[in-house]
């Protein structure tokens, strides 16, 4: 029985027996009255449990609260974070690492550190060591990433979690232009390593999406938040191809050579794809797309093992851009 799973079990039988003898817990748990005594020590000492030992019954009881003080009984009192084993207790470990990969000036880290620190807690001094061990052998790979200023992050999730509108400078990168924008806030949105902002936007009356990094200033206003419901939201925003939101929905058909096949087969480039083999090993993908623009440049990265079947103006597209690219070297 691990160590988590015994301080669990601790907790329980004096919750349900109300007074449990220290025979009994070393029947029930199966471990030397050393262990017995550092795992009592534990609770009392690092998680807070108000164990106390009691004459009377000869055994180990939840203290009730001092007299004036809140009222609460030992019987309703719960372990912080007994309910994780500690194969869970690593798969949290693991998942601070996925975040912390996605995180590159600390936001979200500074938040979970106390988090990280209880978890640390929870293990014990020869679980630290495994914890730190395996935080060492999960690496995260972010490449093309586009930092985000912790401030402006910070701002952007204190109004969305509090319901408020924004004011921001914003640079749309294709027209090299900076405006003025008071937005509602929806949902934030991270893809291929970059923060993205799904907002209603007051000035095109609209729903829009924000490239984080794009953002060069942002204040929080007191005034409420436009609500739109997240059916809408995934309806117009998740509709196309990528990041890409808005316009009108078109369907592409492409046939992957049978040397990609294999791995083109299992992934996902949109949730409505739709995939069939082919005769000759090549497999054909059907997706829906509303901008061509990220469609294209992730067909280009296949090269020659990628060929557009339709429609006829994303074949164009591929077509013009290989021959610009062809032109360069010439």
């Amino acid at each position: 029985m691990t160590k988590t799973a015994r301080f669990y079990k601790i907790e329980m039988l004096i919750r349900q027996r109300g007074s449990v003898s220290f025979a009994q817990l070393i029947e029930a748990l199966e471990v030397s009255p050393a262990t017995l005594k550092r795992d009592l020590e534990y609770l009392r000492d690092q998680l807070g449990a108000p164990i106390v030992y009691d004459r009377d019954s000869n055994g180990y009881r939840f203290a009730e609260a001092a007299a004036g003080a809140s009222a609460w009984r030992g019987e309703k009192h719960q372990l912080p974070g007994l309910w994780f084993s500690e194969r869970e207790l690593y798969s949290l470990l693991m998942a601070h690492q996925l975040l912390a990969g996605l995180d590159a000036d600390g936001t979200l880290n500074r938040h979970l550190q106390p988090l990280l620190d209880r978890i640390h807690e929870l293990l014990g001094p020869g679980g630290e060591t495994d914890a730190q061990a395996l935080m060492k052998r999960v690496k995260i790979i972010s490449a093309l990433r586009r930092p985000v200023p912790p401030e402006g992050f910070e701002r952007m999730g204190e109004a969305l979690m509090r319901r408020c509108r924004l004011h921001m400078r914003y640079l749309t990168r294709a027209r090299g232009e900076v405006s003025e924008r008071e937005v509602s806030p929806q949902r934030l949105v991270h893809y291929k390593n970059t923060w993205y902002l799904d907002a209603w936007c007051h000035s095109r009356e609209r729903l829009l999406r924000f490239a984080l990094d794009a953002v060069q200033e942002a204040h929080v206003l007191p005034a409420r938040a436009k609500d739109v419901s997240m059916r809408q939201v995934q309806a117009e925003m998740d509709a196309g191809y990528g990041i890409f939101a808005g316009g009108i929905r078109q369907v592409a058909v492409l046939c992957f050579s049978p040397q990609a096949a294999p791995w083109i087969s299992r992934e996902e480039w949109h949730p409505e794809q739709q995939g069939r083999w082919l005769d000759d090993g090549s497999w054909e993908l059907t997706l829906p797309y509303v901008d061509q623009t990220e469609l294209v440049m992730d067909l280009l990265r296949q090269g020659e093992q990628v060929r557009v079947l339709a429609p006829p103006s994303l074949q164009a597209a591929v077509q013009h851009r290989l021959a610009a690219a062809l032109a360069v070297y010439r």
